[in-house]
Formats: C-alpha cells, structure tokens, sequence
C-alpha cells in the first residue's frame, strides 16, 4: 500500500469526503492493504496523484472497514474504483461487447442450470458504477480522470471512457440458483 494516499476508515469519514469535496473528481479505491492487485492499483494511483492534485482527490477505503457501502455498490470484486463528482456519483462505459461475440463466446460452453450469464440485446461492460481491476497504466487512470472531469463539467453523469479496451480488465456476471 502507498503510504502517501489518504484512507478512510469509516462510513462518517466517506460520507464527509463525498459530501466536502468539490469541483475536483473524487476517486474512492476499495479494497484490501493486502492484496496484491490493489497494491498494484495503489502504486498507479500513488503516481498519478501528485499530477492529479488539481483535478483530482483519490482515497483508499478498506472494504472490511465499511461493509455498508461495499454492499451499497455491489462490490464483491476487489479492487473496486469509484468516482465522484460534487457528490454525484459518476459513472463510466468501458465499452461494449456484441451479443453475437458473447454468444460465441459461450456457445462451446455447457451452463448448468442453477448457474449461467445474462446477455442483453446490447451487453456492454457489466458495470458502469465502478472499474474492477487495477489500471495497465498510470496514464490509462490520468485518460479517465481527466474525461470523468470534462464530462462534470459539462453536467454529464455518464461518460465514455478513454482507455483501450484492451486494457480494461474482462470479467463476466455469473448468476447463481436464480
């Protein structure tokens, strides 16, 4: 863990900082001191965070610290980054799959039937409300800080982002005994 970045131990504590932190985007990593990916996350965000300081206030928030936000975002994958802007939570369109590609993707696959995908007719990344995985590269996260801002700016709640989808991490929603 980046020692230099500030951490939020409390549900008090996110709830001021979401509520206090103005014209700037406010970028929230849960997850884990421990684990390794979001080591790896923190050493990105480390980076990035002295570039940033104009534009940008990033924190760390302790997934077993504030079970009740954790649940509030649907967080079950960790590292899990949130962004905020003036309290409004911002949200991100990492880009989109086909449903033919997803079709063929799963169609050599035999789903059980207590376990299986959802596909919409325009499956797009599974989340919009928060990025899983950790960043490729520092320049990746500066790319949407600066787009999540831009769009602020200019009153959207959704933005499209920057990055090469190839560099966003893949991971599919599996539903279990629905």
């Amino acid at each position: 863990m980046a020692f230099s970045l500030k951490q939020l131990s409390s549900k008090a504590e996110v709830d001021a900082v979401i509520k206090t932190t103005l014209d700037k985007v406010l970028v929230l990593r849960f997850g884990r001191a421990s684990d390794v990916a979001c080591m790896q996350l923190d050493d990105i965000l480390d980076k990035a965070q002295e570039k940033m300081a104009r534009m940008a206030e990033i924190y760390t928030v302790d997934v077993d610290a504030v079970p009740i936000y954790v649940h509030y975002f649907d967080i079950s994958l960790i590292p899990a980054t949130v962004f905020f802007f003036n309290a409004q939570h911002m949200k991100v369109d990492y880009g989109k799959v086909s449903l033919l590609q997803a079709q063929a993707k799963y169609a050599h696959t035999a789903l059980c039937a207590a376990t299986f995908c959802v596909f919409s007719k325009r499956s797009e990344t599974p989340d919009h409300t928060k990025f899983i995985g950790a960043f490729k590269k520092t320049q990746d996260f500066i790319d949407l800080v600066e787009v999540i801002l831009r769009g602020a700016l200019h009153g959207k709640v959704m933005v499209t982002s920057p990055i090469d989808p190839r560099n966003v991490p893949k991971y599919d929603l599996v539903y279990k005994n629905i």
